[in-house]
Order: C-alpha cells, then sequence, then structure tokens
C-alpha cells in the first residue's frame, strides 16, 4: 500500500520524478557491508519517494537471486561478473561493457532488468602497501610479475577460493608469465588477507575493490593492465514486473547508481568497516549529502 501524505519538504524532489509508486517494493541485500548499505540507502531513498519498502537483507548471493527471480524481491544490487560467471555459467572472458550487455540479455529472458550500471567496480584485485609498492617501482601486475621474474622474493595472500577456482589465481600467474612458490603463497580467510597485508606479514594480498580498507590502510591497488579480472561493476537490477508498475522507478534508481564508484563506495564501505559507524547513519548521510532525501 502506498503512502498517501509526503513531507512538505520533498514535494519539489517528487515533482521531478511524476507520479508516486502503485505498490510495495521488497528491496534485497546481501550479507556484507557493501550490499547492507546499498539495501538501507535504497530503502530510504525509495521511501522518501513515497513507496511503501519492505527491505529484506543479509542474504546470501545465491539465495538472493533465487527470491528475485521468484517475486520474492523487486530490487538489490547485482555485480555484472556475479551474474555473468555464477548465474549464467558464461566462462567466456569479456570486456566490462560486453559483460554489462551479456548479462542484461540473458536476465531479461528472466524477467529481469539491469539498469544503468554504476562506475563503481567491485573485482578482485591485487595490493600492496603503498610505501613499498612505491619503492619496488609497482605499478600494475605486469610490474610484479617483472619484479618477481627479477628475483625478488615477494609473498602473496588470498583466500582459498580464489586460489583453487578456474579463472583465480594460477591462471592469473599464467596470464601474467610468472609463478611464485607454494610456499610463498599463503592461503587464508578473506578479511584476514588485509591485516596480513597492513600488518606486513605479506608482501601482496588480493582484496576487493571497493572494500574501505583500501584507503583506510594506505594500500595501493594494482593496475589489472591486461584486464585479466571480470568486470563486477556495481548495477541496480528490478524485476521487468515491477518496472511496469513503477514507471519511474528506473529513472529514480538510475540517479542514484550515478552517484557511485570505487572512490565513494570505499570510503563509505571504510566509515562502517574502520570507523564502526552504523549502516543507516552512512546511508542517511549519504543521500542527505546529494538531496536525495
Amino acid at each position: 500500500m502506498i503512502r498517501k501524505l509526503f513531507p512538505t519538504a520533498l514535494a519539489a524532489g517528487l515533482l521531478a520524478f511524476g507520479a508516486t509508486a502503485s505498490a510495495e517494493i521488497v528491496v534485497g541485500g546481501k550479507n556484507f557491508t557493501e550490499q547492507l548499505l546499498l539495501a538501507s540507502m535504497t530503502t530510504k531513498y525509495l521511501d522518501a519517494h513515497g513507496y511503501d519498502v519492505d527491505k529484506r537483507d543479509g542474504m546470501g548471493s545465491v539465495v538472493l537471486r533465487k527470491a528475485q527471480v521468484n517475486g520474492q524481491v523487486d530490487l538489490y544490487w547485482e555485480y555484472t561478473g556475479t551474474s555473468l560467471i555464477t548465474y549464467n555459467d558464461v566462462e567466456e572472458r569479456l570486456g566490462p561493457e560486453e559483460t554489462y550487455q551479456r548479462v542484461k540479455e540473458l536476465d531479461a529472458e528472466k524477467g529481469l532488468v539491469w539498469l544503468e550500471p554504476s562506475e563503481a567496480n567491485n573485482t578482485y584485485a591485487l595490493a600492496m602497501q603503498e610505501e613499498d609498492a612505491a619503492e619496488r617501482g609497482i605499478e600494475s601486475l605486469s610490474d610484479l610479475a617483472d619484479a618477481i621474474n627479477g628475483g625478488e622474493a615477494l609473498t602473496v595472500a588470498v583466500n582459498a577460493e580464489f586460489y583453487a577456482r578456474p579463472d583465480g589465481f594460477k591462471p592469473m600467474m599464467q596470464e601474467y608469465g610468472f609463478r611464485l612458490p607454494r610456499g610463498d603463497i599463503k592461503r587464508m580467510d578473506s578479511g584476514l588477507t588485509y591485516s596480513a597485508l597492513k600488518e606486513g606479514q605479506v608482501d601482496v594480498a588480493l582484496v576487493f575493490a571497493t572494500d574501505g580498507r583500501i584507503p583506510a590502510f594506505n594500500f595501493r591497488v594494482l593496475d589489472d593492465d591486461r584486464n585479466y579480472f571480470p568486470s563486477y561493476a556495481l548495477t541496480p537490477v528490478v524485476r521487468q514486473d515491477t518496472l511496469d508498475a513503477n514507471p519511474e522507478l528506473a529513472e529514480q534508481m538510475n540517479a542514484l547508481s550515478a552517484l557511485l564508484d570505487d572512490d565513494t563506495m570505499a570510503a563509505l564501505n571504510a566509515r562502517v568497516d574502520v570507523d564502526k559507524e552504523s549502516i543507516e547513519r552512512v546511508a542517511e548521510d549519504f543521500l542527505k549529502e546529494h538531496d536525495l532525501i
């Protein structure tokens, strides 16, 4: 059921998007900081535009995807690479735009619409301490390969999944033309790779590009200059029948998507993971900063 009355302060903003919504919107989210932030942000944003919003976050990827396909969730933020590889079983290596277009086409067959992608790309990456990378002259993965092939002893922390997966660490070494002894590859839980690098236990660590600990710990993300890692562009995905019932929703969500990039998401994530601010506070501050609520 849609609310009939709106705060006076919202009136001008609502006029920009025309009529209000016509049904409840169920907003989903996964179970990690970035997704919890986006679910909260989207809920507050749509609530301010008159929708009756039901937030269901903290879900696993596969469960959330099934819930959307089955009509239990209307809208959530997904990553292009996740849909391509995990949900659609596409093994072909594609560029960012090709990845977006492919998942848009494949998921349209399932009644799902990919809206405009943000500039935030939460892909895999390798990072070093900024000072160490500068001293060694390493800015890219090719530089890292040259250093290892030149005899520099470097240890790398990765999680177990990335070490074993067919598009993971071993094929990456092959792509960049270097090899590390098994003893120099430290396998650990994802969260521990950041602390291991920060504390100098390893020289290089697997990270996710929009993680807030990257700027907070002064890490340098090494440029993937051969485009090995898939694109994981953060994008709002909504059911077609939900869009049909709420025609203004696409424009509204695209406006929010346009505000997000790697640095923005890393800063927001850091406020939660490093500064220990609440997700609700960080989401609300962002929306107010951009005059969205």
